[in-house]
């Protein structure tokens, strides 16, 4: 076999991991975020304030360590003992959160439990951001770039590469999370009115994904120039994950402009639905699945891509009606609190519905994109923001004056949240130039 279908062997008939190892990954990030905000307490209780020197290449190099460092060695050299990964930040949180109560001492007289729960909950919001729709879409960039850059070599397992046909890999679900998460802080979910009449708000959104299909070209044209490796029965043989960006973003927009944002949910529901249907009563999955018939035409060139994109829409529609929940104004402590109560409620059916369509259907497949897909996909979100929002609800306006909490909130977002919240507008350009060049130096 040449290099070139040695490396296609090997991201090719995957199988993907488990649905249990997938949701379990959701809580290493808010523990390691958690960390982060307690070493930072514990660091001004101890020094009463003093600023560290150097203070963003010190804050820099302490979220790399304490965020970035724990992300990429869980999914390479410490990913079959991920549990114990888990297990070993919540353990340390617990240890710093012990330091920090020991170290108040006897400062102030603590008041009841009670009443310093009541007051906590009836505290009022000071930001009128959304942390938690921040901190995924970054988590949900720096995951994908980590695993771009680290899927064809031997460190990165398997099981979390993208599946062949069905399965529940890592970067399967990585590939859904990005459209949710685009979805998220969409203009209709943002609730923007149109301005003008409804063509020309659909023009323009024509011209806004120019970047998007300019991306695209680019990356077919360097892949065809430079020989890289393809993987064709991920989105077939011109198309990629750009193009699919484009055309969910603009018939998302079509659907928007046209009916509610509020019935958004009604599309999703819909266009899953039927999909899986056009999938089980028609020829369209064996079409899909059959990978002998690339040179008849375009279509049959890039079936997976054409096809796929309407199971990407269903789930670009369950994240605008999603984000739209989150974007109300809130103004309490505790309705953050219900916020978290209904994600969790909301997984946990959506979870159900999942397992009973995999038993009575199909299984997951981010090839077809069908139903199971989608289902997948919004409830892994949904319980990634419940996780999220326990560590990243918004900062209330605090009773006590002290240094280290006014410090402390003052500390938030951390700066690399801030530096790839910035970047996020060229998605995964960056981590694929820098695959195809680094592997193309090794060959």
């Amino acid at each position: 076999m040449s290099q070139r279908e040695l490396k296609e062997a090997f991201v090719s008939n995957l199988n993907g991991t488990s649905l249990g190892e997938v949701a379990l990954g959701s809580f290493l990030a808010p523990l390691c975020f958690i960390n982060r905000g307690l070493v930072w307490i514990l660091y001004y209780m101890g020094t009463g304030g003093i600023p560290l020197p150097f203070p963003w290449i010190s804050h820099f190099f302490l979220d790399f360590s304490m965020i970035i460092a724990p992300l990429v060695l869980s999914c390479t050299m410490l990913s079959d003992i991920l549990h114990w990964v888990i297990v070993g930040l919540a353990l340390v949180s617990v240890a710093v959160q012990c330091c920090v109560y020991h170290a108040k001492g006897n400062r102030a007289a603590m008041r009841p439990q009670t009443a310093t729960t009541k007051s906590f909950l009836q505290s009022h919001v000071q930001s009128g951001r959304v942390p938690m729709v921040t901190v995924f879409r970054v988590l949900v960039n720096v995951k994908t770039a980590i695993s771009i850059l680290a899927v064809d070599f031997n460190v990165f397992p398997r099981r979390y590469a993208k599946t062949e046909l069905y399965g529940t890999g890592v970067m399967d679900f990585g590939v859904g999370a990005y459209i949710f998460a685009n979805a998220l802080v969409s203009p209709e979910a943002r609730g923007k009115t149109i301005i003008g009449s409804k063509m020309n708000h659909i023009a323009k959104q024509l011209m806004t994904v120019w970047p998007l299909v300019a991306l695209g070209l680019g990356r077919l044209a360097s892949l065809k120039m430079t020989g890289y490796h393809e993987h064709v029965t991920e989105y077939g043989v011109h198309w990629n994950f750009f193009f699919t960006l484009a055309i969910v973003r603009v018939v998302a927009s079509l659907l928007l402009a046209l009916f509610p944002v509020s019935y958004s949910w009604i599309f999703a529901v819909l266009l899953g639905g039927l999909y899986q249907l056009a999938l089980e009563t028609t020829g369209l999955k064996s079409f899909m699945i059959h990978n002998n018939d690339r040179t008849v035409d375009f279509l049959h060139a890039n079936k997976e891509g054409l096809f796929s994109v309407v199971g990407y829409i269903a789930i670009y529609m369950a994240g605008v009606q999603i984000g739209l929940y989150l974007m109300k104004p809130r103004t309490l402590v505790r309705d953050y609190f219900r916020v978290i109560r209904n994600f969790l409620l909301g997984s946990a059916v959506l979870y159900g519905g999942l397992f009973l369509c995999q038993a009575t259907v199909e299984p997951v497949s981010r090839r077809l994109a069908n139903l199971s897909f989608c289902l997948w996909t919004v409830a892994q979100c949904t319980f990634f923001l419940a996780c999220l929002a326990l560590d990243s609800a918004p900062p209330s306006a605090p009773r006590s004056h002290s240094r280290t909490a006014n410090a402390f909130v003052q500390l938030l977002p951390p700066p690399l949240v801030l530096i790839r919240e910035r970047r996020m507008h060229s998605p995964f350009a960056n981590e694929n130039e820098g695959r195809r060049e680094e592997l193309s130096l090794n060959d």
